[in-house]
């Protein structure tokens, strides 16, 4: 067993698993406040529906371990935009605790962009041997 694949595969595991309940929740109540922000950003709210491939789909994808760098770019890029949407005033901002304000979300952003970098490593559906895993 590598320790290097176990690590992937933990890293996969954990984000994946915590940005799919954000997916599953939309799924349950919908994308209507991600319209209304994207609207007052000047974009059109059916944009939001993206929302489900980068919340729901590439989670998904990533926990299996198959097509897992692209899915990982779409988290990644996920990040970006709902920091962009709801979190700029923040981006220079320390929390109560002392801690980065917005330190959960770069913690998913760079999460991601790491898998994105590292691949599915062995323990996965693409045993780590695909192009794009």
């Amino acid at each position: 067993m590598s320790a290097q694949d176990l690590g992937k595969l933990v890293l996969r595991i954990v984000l994946g698993c915590l940005m799919l309940l954000h997916g599953l929740a939309k799924l349950r109540h919908g994308v209507a406040p991600i319209g209304a922000g994207l609207v007052a950003k000047g974009l059109p709210s059916a944009v939001a529906y993206f929302v489900y491939v980068g919340e729901v789909i590439a989670p998904i994808l990533v926990l299996l371990g198959w097509l897992t760098r692209p899915a990982a770019v779409v988290l990644f890029i996920n990040m970006v935009v709902a920091v962009s949407l709801a979190h700029t005033a923040d981006l220079f901002q320390l929390g109560k605790g002392g801690g980065y304000a917005l330190e959960l979300q770069a913690l998913y952003g760079f999460g991601a962009l790491a898998i994105a970098l590292l691949g599915a490593g062995r323990y996965s559906v693409s045993r780590g041997l695909g192009r794009w895993d």
